[in-house]
């Protein structure tokens, strides 16, 4: 195979989640017009999903310029018809989204071995093209990862889903004792005792205005999309970002976490969603869990101290909601018998949703097949 490079991208941390390349299909090869021979086709550029691929290793490997496939083969007395030229493949990470330049969307790689084919080799000079050979596409695609996980952690810096993360499973993700944004998304697995793995994204914290891309905005927003659940966690003392920002309080957070989901893609509010109550081992950290109880019962009743423009469409309704301490590992084993059953029952709902839709398509054709009358004979 052919490979060559991206010409530009952008990063966090050592972490990319988008590439900009330059892809072009093979010339075809030169027609015999004395013998009617036709020239090979040239080579396709496809990209195709590897479990093991990253959009750095893809950048750090192919450093060049561009992707182009090879030329198809003239056609000549001895081979009249030429031989197609070799197929150009981009190896990147499951997960992508490939554009074109302008935003429209050529496909998605959800599964190992996936493909999309992004630049046409050009067909082969021929009697139809004069015995002309045409040029392969040129086409300028951009890569976008987005993170397939299980369980996607939603929360303001700080507020422990790091070290939650990092008491879950075994990822070793950095953690700081300060208003601290992580850089790149870090993926976990929580492992059970019969074996069953469920992956968790703590993915770039979330700030008051992310939606419009500020801080990490979309880079963080656009990984969420592909989560089963989301799993809020929040700090039950609050949050606040700096001295020149607003304190908010465990509830405002929440408020402001749901909004700031609705204002980039509202579906986001539909996903399945639980709740940890972190820090809970702070002293007065149990009265303030009482207070923040009575608000998630009653929301209407405390909107009143928001602006209008910072209240939700919907406030978010969570299937549970777990008091936990990341650093002692209070309610960390409840936690994950509850991530479990939360997305037990989401795959449930979706299988007798199927089945049903499937049932429905069965009684329709077995409508339409008796009511139709029957076939007259034919002579």
């Amino acid at each position: 195979m052919v490979h060559c490079s991206c010409v530009w991208f952008r990063k966090y941390g050592n972490f990319i989640d988008n590439l900009r390349l330059f892809t072009k299909g093979g010339s075809g090869g030169m027609g015999y017009p004395r013998l009617g021979g036709e020239g090979g086709k040239g080579g396709d550029v496809w990209v195709v999903a590897h479990n093991r691929m990253t959009l750095k290793q893809l950048k750090d490997k192919y450093p060049q310029k561009r992707f182009v496939a090879g030329e198809g083969a003239n056609s000549r007395v001895n081979a009249l018809k030429g031989s197609k030229g070799k197929d150009c493949e981009i190896p990147v990470p499951v997960g992508i989204s490939v554009t074109d330049e302008n935003g429209k969307i050529i496909g998605e790689l959800n599964k190992e071995k996936d493909r999309i084919l992004v630049a046409e080799g050009g067909l082969g000079g021929k009697l139809l093209t004069n015995f002309l050979p045409l040029k392969g596409q040129k086409r300028v695609i951009h890569l976008d990862l987005k993170l397939i996980a299980d369980v996607g952690l939603v929360g303001f810096p700080n507020a422990g889903k790091s070290s939650l993360l990092s008491q879950v499973s075994h990822a070793k993700p950095a953690i700081a004792d300060y208003a601290f944004t992580t850089l790149k998304p870090q993926l976990g697995k929580i492992m059970y005792d019969d074996f069953k793995q469920i992956s968790v994204a703590d993915l770039p914290g979330l700030i008051e205005g992310a939606h419009v891309n500020k801080g990490m905005g979309h880079k963080f927003l656009k990984h969420i999309e592909r989560t089963k659940q989301l799993l809020f966690v929040v700090d039950i003392s609050g949050f606040q970002l700096s001295s020149q920002t607003q304190y908010r309080t465990a509830f405002e957070t929440i408020i402001l976490l749901t909004k700031e989901l609705e204002l980039y893609k509202e579906e986001l509010q539909t996903k399945p969603a639980l709740l940890a109550v972190n820090k809970m081992d702070l002293p007065g950290a149990q009265d303030k869990y009482h207070v923040l109880m009575n608000q998630l019962q009653n929301p209407k009743d405390f909107l009143h101290l928001f602006e209008k423009n910072m209240i939700p469409e919907r406030t978010m309704e969570f299937q549970h909601i777990i008091p936990i301490s990341a650093i002692t590992g209070e309610g960390i084993d409840e936690l994950k018998n509850y991530i479990r059953k939360s997305l037990d029952e989401h795959a449930n709902q979706e299988d007798d949703a199927y089945h049903k839709k499937q049932l429905l398509n069965l009684q329709i054709s077995s409508t339409i097949s008796y009511s139709e009358p029957p076939p007259k004979n034919c002579y």
